[in-house]
């Protein structure tokens, strides 16, 4: 009887193509399924440029396929009560520092129940999530602290500055609490003869404390690890450290959770999540609901309080309408004189309120490579939102399906994409200087790594299929620059690669670059 029901079972579950789709006989689809070319134009990529590789990021991958199984294979539902439902052993212990294992092997969805995943692909509030997620800056935090007397971590806020310090132990003062304040300055003489750790937090509230600060640590120089300011990236505070604390601390620059430190807690699929809705902890990521109000709500407070502060000289009403516009010409060439026509001011205005608030990480501004070729190439700026969520917000985005339809989904793609490189680069200590390339004829490429003169040249698309003449535009463009290495970031699932081009998504790519921060290969 068994034999006859097992035998019905499976003349239930065959495809027409011989294959099986239900979980009791997926592992009989693989085989099938291998053979089958993921799409005519990838199968015809694959021939023509090299193999694809063996592993792919998604939890519908089979481990040694060469090819997608399309028929997804639905997880296996625990047994466990919802109030007895633990994360997975991966996330008991998170890693101190930034490793390979946490951007290459991020735990798949089918390792929980289907509520589980249900709950994480929505962002909906988990409780003790953030304590899950070990930002990687410790790692660059402790160890600035072991060769620093002092160290400023800079960052936006609301970014998690407050809660890494506070998880390092220590005292702590707020300086934008006076009753703060006035403790640090009674206690100043007992917490710099003492071994505990001094944070400081919104340090550029209290210019004062950096004399101070330098006459504490020259009074005994070899002793490293006594101090961490925390500032949002005001250029008051970059103005006392340089006068003040030259040579005596070191910086380290925070930003929003990255796709690397979200891989592990929240499977691969948190990609398109954290594009929307960016990577502020407060801003959707514990709670999806908090989006877009959240970063409406921050943005206000910025224009009306924080800024005005900091020393922006814009009037808070003149504020909104700069950001607005910043957001409409993201990933494009900033033309600070159109910007300034809009606005009614000098174009030079326009450009110092963006140093300003590229200083408080809210923008970024790619240079435009420069090299000896007989093209004439573009020589403006462009200019990029850091958050995604923020950017998204400004432009009123509502939901993902609304994302997809605006007409400059491309641009917001590129910015992510290029910020969670630049990001992942600099976690893990290495260095390369950020350019894009672009001639007057259009041939070009989003961005353009520079390792000491040797030359990466990237192409961002969106689409899932690669095509020819995509590959095409980015050896042309290579070709004109000299660049080694060729990529071409998509959202395809089968990698493709051969000595000099690479076509890949972005977490491979994250972990292409964790493996150059370890020497391998």
């Amino acid at each position: 009887m068994r034999k006859v029901r097992m035998m019905k079972e499976e003349g239930k579950n065959r495809q027409p193509n011989g294959s099986f789709s239900k979980v009791g006989t997926a592992r009989r689809a693989v085989p099938n399924l291998r053979r089958e070319a993921p799409c005519p134009e990838q199968g015809r990529l694959r021939r023509e440029i090299g193999t694809p590789a063996a592993r792919h990021p998604y939890p519908f991958f089979s481990k040694g396929a060469a090819a997608p199984i399309w028929h997804m294979v639905p997880p296996v539902v625990s047994n466990t009560a919802p109030t007895e439902r633990r994360p997975p052993a991966a996330l008991s212990t998170p890693p101190s520092v930034f490793s390979v294992s946490s951007v290459v092997n991020p735990s798949p969805f089918k390792q929980l129940s289907k509520t589980s995943q249900e709950k994480l692909a929505n962002w909906e509030l988990i409780p003790n999530l953030y304590g899950m997620i070990d930002r990687f800056y410790r790692g660059l935090v402790v160890g600035k602290l072991d060769r620093y007397p002092a160290v400023s971590l800079l960052g936006p806020r609301q970014c998690g500055k407050t809660t890494l310090a506070k998880n390092l132990g220590g005292r702590y003062f707020d300086m934008e609490s006076e009753g703060a304040f006035l403790r640090l300055d009674a206690e100043w003489d007992r917490l710099t003869r003492g071994e505990e750790l001094v944070v400081i937090d919104e340090a550029q509230c209290a210019p004062e404390i950096f004399p101070r600060l330098r006459g504490a640590i020259d009074s005994d120089r070899k002793r490293n690890g006594r101090f961490l300011l925390l500032g949002s990236v005001s250029p008051a505070l970059m103005q006392n450290v340089s006068e003040s604390l030259a040579g005596r601390m070191g910086l380290v620059s925070m930003g929003p959770l990255t796709y690397s430190e979200l891989a592990e807690p929240l499977g691969t699929d948190c990609v398109e999540s954290l594009w929307l809705r960016g990577g502020f902890p407060d801003g959707g990521i514990l709670d999806a609901s908090r989006f877009s109000e959240w970063q409406k709500d921050y943005l206000e407070l910025l224009a009306t309080r924080d800024l005005p502060e900091w020393g922006f000289p814009a009037k808070p009403q003149h504020t909104r309408r700069l950001l607005s516009m910043l957001a409409a010409v993201n990933a494009q060439p900033l033309n600070a004189s159109n910007l300034a026509a809009a606005l009614g001011i000098d174009h030079k205005t326009v450009m110092g309120y963006c140093d300003f608030l590229e200083e408080t990480f809210l923008i970024r501004r790619v240079r435009p490579w420069s090299g000896n070729i007989s093209k004439r190439l573009v020589k403006t700026p462009r200019l990029y939102w850091r958050d995604s969520g923020l950017l998204h917000a400004l432009l009123n985005v509502q939901n993902i399906e609304h994302l997809y339809s605006q007409p400059w989904v491309g641009h917001s793609w590129e910015g992510f994409v290029i910020e969670q490189i630049l990001t992942t680069l600099g976690l893990l200590g290495l260095s390369a200087e950020p350019y894009f390339f672009r001639t007057s004829d259009g041939t070009e490429s989003d961005l353009v790594l520079d390792w000491a003169g040797k030359l990466w040249a990237i192409e961002i698309k969106m689409t899932s299929d690669p095509t020819r003449t995509m590959i095409q535009g980015l050896q042309k463009a290579a070709d004109l620059m000299g660049a080694s290495r060729r990529i071409l970031l998509c959202k395809t699932v089968d990698e493709i690669r051969s000595e000099e081009l690479l076509v890949t998504n972005l977490p491979l790519f994250l972990q292409e670059l964790a493996r150059m921060s370890k020497g391998e290969k």
